[in-house]
């Protein structure tokens, strides 16, 4: 079982940027894929980008593809997501997410689009871009 905070979140000006942190608590960090997503007022949940279990793999949807950048540190039980040009619409309430996926398939297969397939998430935090 995981425990994720995430934390990074604030107010930034269009074309600033952020870095947001998801730790974790538990056993097995490096055996999970994790996402990271977003929630804006009055609209679904989406997700924007995955990592897997090693790091090695990667992907996001065009929406915010060359803007945020996924990684993370398994020795420091962190995942971090760089977010860069900031836009208003990238406002929205931030989460992560573990996935119990070793494999990179999952990533492969725009594993940010199946919420459903994640176990764990954290409370997440809010990021407001606006001048």
């Amino acid at each position: 079982q995981l425990q994720l905070v995430e934390s990074g979140g604030g107010l930034v000006q269009p074309g600033g940027s952020l870095r947001l942190s998801c730790a974790a608590s538990g056993n097995n960090f490096d055996h999970y894929t994790i996402g990271w997503f977003r929630q804006a007022p009055g609209k679904e949940r989406e997700g924007i980008a995955c990592i897997s279990s090693s790091g090695g793999t990667t992907n996001y949807p065009d929406s915010v593809k060359g803007r945020f950048t996924i990684s993370r540190d398994n020795a420091k039980n962190t995942v971090f997501l760089r977010m860069n040009s900031l836009k208003p619409e990238d406002t929205a309430v931030y989460y992560c997410a573990a996935a119990d996926y070793s494999s990179t398939w999952f990533v492969e297969d725009s594993g940010y689009n199946r919420l459903y397939e994640y176990d764990y998430w954290g409370q997440g935090t809010q990021v407001t871009v606006s001048s």
